[in-house]
């Protein structure tokens, strides 16, 4: 397989933005993919990295393969990197997304090929032959792979737009400990590379994806699209949401990851603040704490950009508006479009 690194600079009219999407899949990275697949013309997706966290990183990078089997992309270049955290024990997160991760669709073995890279070589070398802050990172899952593409070499910076991440949490506490959020708490050295590397982050904690639910009539309007994509996403909502059911008492599973995506595509559907992000590293009582000096009441730097509130319906008006593009005509025409833009 051959992997375009970088953007095209052959075509001076193609404006869209050049992304790395980085996950742990996970049903809402799935959806994540999902909505940004269906975007070829806003967004030209390099590659896919995964990572473990969710599951092991053996059923991460499946699944991965499995959503770009579900969307028709198996020329999509997906990348396995790093098995565990940078100096912590592995945690990940069955009890929520089910034994394979990705639990309420079908699983199989898909025809996607894994590339032969590993991730971080691909994050780095993508970034070191782009353009100057030209490519976006979208990582949904641990910082692991990122940090680790950051330290081997701090060059590739250069190269970055900005970072944009789910993870954190301020008001909302912790999802997985009293006061951390999953993805920082699996890797908080990581988180901590990332969030003070200089460039500019936007962070999606649990503040912002907590509001957004997919609630038993949004997951039927999904699944009312009719199309193998739809179908499957309200599949993975209906055995996602029985685990913050339970916990929170909400009306469905908040969709975390998409709110990256959903970002990129729709700004003005987020507000955030810009503030200091602090990870906590080293207390076991508060380890992944993310620190969030949202009163800027410390006089250290901003280095985040935090979204706290969010337009819920039309997010989800987005989502349907996306998955409604998987009916195969006019997605096929769409994809066309993206490979061979005129």
């Amino acid at each position: 397989m051959t992997v375009r690194a970088v953007p095209s600079t052959e075509n001076p009219v193609d404006d869209r933005r050049p992304i790395v999407i980085d996950c742990d899949p996970g049903q809402d990275d799935a959806v994540a993919l999902l909505l940004a697949m269906a975007a070829p013309k806003e967004l030209d997706l390099l590659g896919i990295t995964t990572v473990a966290g969710n599951v092991p990183l053996e059923k991460t990078q499946r699944n991965a393969r499995i959503i770009c089997d579900l969307a028709e992309r198996q020329d999509m270049p997906v990348f396995a990197g790093c098995e565990r955290p940078l100096k912590r024990e592995p945690i990940t997160a069955e009890n929520v997304h089910g034994d394979e991760g990705i639990d309420g669709m079908e699983i199989f073995e898909p025809e996607t090929p894994l590339h032969s890279r590993d991730a971080v070589d691909f994050i780095v070398d993508t970034l070191k032959s782009a353009d100057e802050e030209s490519v976006t990172l979208v990582p949904t899952g641990p910082l692991t792979n990122v940090a680790t593409a950051i330290e081997r070499d701090r060059s590739i910076l250069g190269g970055i737009r900005e970072i944009v991440l789910m993870g954190g949490a301020m008001r909302e506490g912790g999802n997985r400990s009293p006061s951390a959020e999953f993805n920082v708490l699996v890797d908080p050295h990581a988180a901590d590379v990332v969030f003070n590397c200089g460039r500019p982050v936007v962070a999606m904690g649990l503040d912002v994806t907590h509001q957004v639910l997919a609630s038993p009539e949004r997951v039927k309007n999904i699944r009312a699209l009719g199309n193998p994509v739809a179908r499957a996403v309200a599949g993975m909502l209906g055995f996602f949401e029985r685990f913050d059911k339970s916990k929170y008492g909400s009306e469905g599973a908040p969709l975390h990851d998409p709110c990256t995506v959903a970002y990129l595509l729709e700004p003005a559907l987020f507000k955030g603040k810009d503030v200091n992000v602090s990870v906590e590293c080293d207390s076991e009582l508060t380890v992944g704490h993310t620190a969030v000096d949202f009163w800027h009441v410390t006089d250290r730097p901003i280095n985040t950009r935090w979204m706290y509130d969010v337009d819920v319906d039309g997010f989800f008006e987005l989502l349907i508006d996306r998955l409604n593009r998987y009916d195969r005509r006019q997605y096929r025409g769409d994809v066309q479009d993206r490979r061979d833009p005129e």
